[in-house]
Order: C-alpha cells, then structure tokens, then sequence
C-alpha cells in the first residue's frame, strides 16, 4: 500500500497547462514577443486591467512553511508541497481556481508576511497553510491588513466555516437553538479559537461556551483573565464561563449541548458524554484518531456525532468551504474575507444538505455534491458586494452564471484531460 501511494505521487500532481491555442510557433508573436508589448503598455497605464489581461483574476498563492502540516506537525517546506500539491488539486477541481504551491525556506513571521506583500501583484489572494500556532495568528492579521487581497488560513477560518455549517444542522436534527446552546470547546489552538470565533459572531453566547486548553500541560477551563495567553487568543475568553465552572475537560461537558474537540486522540471518556444536556453533539476532529469514536459517542447518548474522517457519517471537512470561498471572492474581486463571508459560506453548505434532508447521519454535504460549490460561492460572492468589498459589482444572476462557468469549465478539462 505504502509503495502504491508512493508512486501515485512520482512526478508531483499539478501542472501548468495553456489556455491559448498554439496551432504553429508563429502564434507566439502574438502570446508572447512582440503582442504582448501591448497588453502590458496597457497594464501599465491602468494597474487595474492585470486582473483581464492576465490569469491574475484567478490565480491563489498556497503558503506554507510546512510547520504544521496534517498531523505531521513540524516536517519542513520541502516535506510539504506533496499536500500543497493536493490542496491545489482541490482548488482546482472544486472551485476551478488557479492555486500555486509555494512553500517557503523560512519560518519567521515577518518573512512570510513580506513574501505575501512581495507576491500581491502576482495573484489574486493568499491562502495560508499549514503554519504553526500562535504566529499563524499574527501573520494572518497583519497580512490581512497590509495586502489589498485576500488573505485566508485555511486551518483557521476555513475550519470554522464547515464545522459552524455542521453545527447549524445538528442543533436543528437535535432540536435546539444556537442562541441558547451550551457548548464545550476542547483544544484553542488554530482551529479551536477559529471556530470558537465564527459561531460566537453567528450567535452563540459568549457565556454558554467553555473553553479548555492545556495549562502547565493540564486541560483547564480557561477564564479571560487566564495568564500567559497570547493575545489573539485571550480577547476571545471575554465573556465565556458565565456559570463558572471549575475544572477540565469532564467538567466541561457537564450539561454542554455540544463539544467540539480539537485536541488529543482518545482524549474525552464516555462516561463524560453521558453526563452532557439530553441529545449531545459530539464533534471529534483530531485526525486520524478521533478524542472520542463515533460508535462510543453514540453508545453514550450522542445525537449527533461528526468527525473530520470520511470513512465515517458526518465528515467536517475544510475541503467544503475554501474552494468556493475563494471562487466567490476572486469573481467579485473582494478586497477581504470576512467573518460575514464566512457565515455566509456556512449557510450555503448548511442549506445544501438541509433541502437534501438531513439526518443524524447527514449533516453536510458530500465533497462530490453536484451544486454545494456554486451555491457557496454565489453566497460568499453577494456578501462581499453586499459589505462594499468587491471591486466588481455583478447582479446575483451574473455572478451565479460566472461561478457556473468557472467551474464547469475546469471540471470538463479535467473529465476530458484524464478520462
């Protein structure tokens, strides 16, 4: 099996192909030298026009300095372009986006943001990869800030977009409220905190969350005046733990609606999900061995259970939200991300599988679901133009006729190309 996957890799997965005719070399006089003189005078006298002259439009830089990849953790920028290779092979299947790979001999924060900065004229958004806590934090804030195009961390918001979309659809199969929910947050890392973030701004008291972490190497229910916390992190304590509780991980889920674990395998015991409100829902989401099994958190009362593997109902997986997150801002050419965009991912996905019927056992979409990525994609597309931060103002109908397109067309080449 290993020496299999081995050589299914020979090679690398991703190559650059032309979107030009090249009948004879003399079409070349016209793609390149002396034709192409033209399209960059015209560039050059409104910068604007790279976005229709050039693939920028569509093109998506995947950082990485291969500090945190999968579960492998710190395996280096080289070690890691195998799953950049992949991540563009979603991009481009999924949501019909140019990604590139790029991985980086570099691990300061400030090195990477400067690459983006350096990168923006190249591309028309950033996704960041598989870079470590807390200075993924950081470098997602300040790149945000410093570059007149999207910056996302997968890892961080792309997460918290698919995991809130489960959310919203077990609470409705469990019959409860996401304003009145109490939930377990298990693990504040990258993820943890993202998702923690995103659900909050949807409508989850602050109160009726309770947070654990590790700390001095223990889960603890952390308080917002918590000690040693970097800041990303600590500003969104404020308000959690409005009933007090004391203790780690077992007294957190005492009477939690719901817990979403980012944390250790094996890591919450069934007697803890038995003592959970009536109807719990469990999302175990450390790969590939879950906090808790689906069948164990079923034999102890769970309604729902989800997990981050597809070998099991309910997968959360990231590859639901970010190619057509991306799809939707490059077409409305939006300035952000934002958390409203994400929400708005969130209730496409959640939308999809709910008209399909969901169940206990079906709360999101399949990845191979025929229309989630172009309802996603129109959704977070009107949103950005809705806030003011698209530079392209499309009706819904031309925006839903381009995502189509865009990713219609990369779908046949695909189909075609390797058929």
């Amino acid at each position: 099996m290993k020496k299999d996957v081995i050589k299914s890799h020979a090679g690398g997965k991703v190559e650059m192909s032309p979107k030009v005719p090249i009948n004879s070399y003399d079409d070349f006089s016209l793609w390149y030298t002396p034709g192409v003189a033209e399209a960059c005078k015209a560039i050059e006298k409104k910068k604007e026009r790279v976005y229709e002259l050039t693939n920028r439009w569509n093109s998506v830089a995947i950082m990485s300095d291969g500090t945190r990849v999968l579960g492998l953790g710190d395996i280096g920028a080289e070690a890691g372009l195998p799953v950049m290779e992949g991540k563009a092979l979603l991009f481009k299947c999924l949501g019909g986006v140019d990604a590139i790979p790029i991985c980086l001999g570099t691990k300061r924060a400030e090195d990477i943001i400067s690459v983006c900065k350096w990168l923006e004229p190249s591309f028309g958004g950033i996704n960041l990869e598989d870079i470590e806590s807390p200075k993924c934090f950081y470098i997602l804030e300040a790149a945000s800030k410093k570059l007149e195009i999207p910056v996302f961390h997968d890892d961080q918001q792309g997460t918290a977009v698919v995991v809130l979309a489960a959310l919203k659809n077990a609470l409705k199969v469990a019959g409860k409220k996401l304003d009145e929910m109490v939930v377990a947050q298990i693990g504040f890392g990258a993820a943890g905190s993202a998702c923690a973030k995103l659900y909050m701004k949807a409508g989850v008291k602050n109160k009726n969350v309770r947070v654990v972490d590790l700390v001095n190497g223990k889960p603890m229910i952390l308080t917002e005046d918590q000690k040693g916390l970097f800041p990303y992190r600590s500003s969104l304590l404020k308000g959690t733990n409005g009933d007090n509780v004391k203790g780690g991980t077992a007294e957190a889920l005492e009477g939690a609606d719901a817990v979403i674990a980012f944390t250790a395998p094996k890591s919450i015991k069934k007697e803890w999900v038995k003592r959970m409100a009536g109807d719990p829902i469990v999302f175990a989401m450390a790969n590939p061995v879950p906090e808790i099994m689906p069948d164990e958190a079923k034999e102890s009362g769970a309604r729902i259970a989800a997990t981050g593997r597809s070998d099991f109902p309910n997968q959360v997986n990231n590859s639901l939200g970010f190619p057509a997150i991306f799809r939707g801002a490059l077409d409305v050419r939006a300035r952000t991300i934002s958390e409203e965009m994400c929400i708005a991912a969130a209730d496409a996905i959640a939308g999809v599988a709910e008209e399909k019927g969901i169940s206990e056992e079906y709360i999101v979409p399949r990845m191979d679901d025929p229309v989630l990525y172009k309802k996603e994609a129109t959704a977070v597309g009107a949103k950005a133009m809705e806030q003011g931060i698209a530079k392209v103002s499309l009706s819904k109908k031309e925006l839903a006729e381009r995502v189509e397109f865009t990713i219609d067309r990369a779908q046949l080449k695909l189909l075609s190309d390797y058929r």
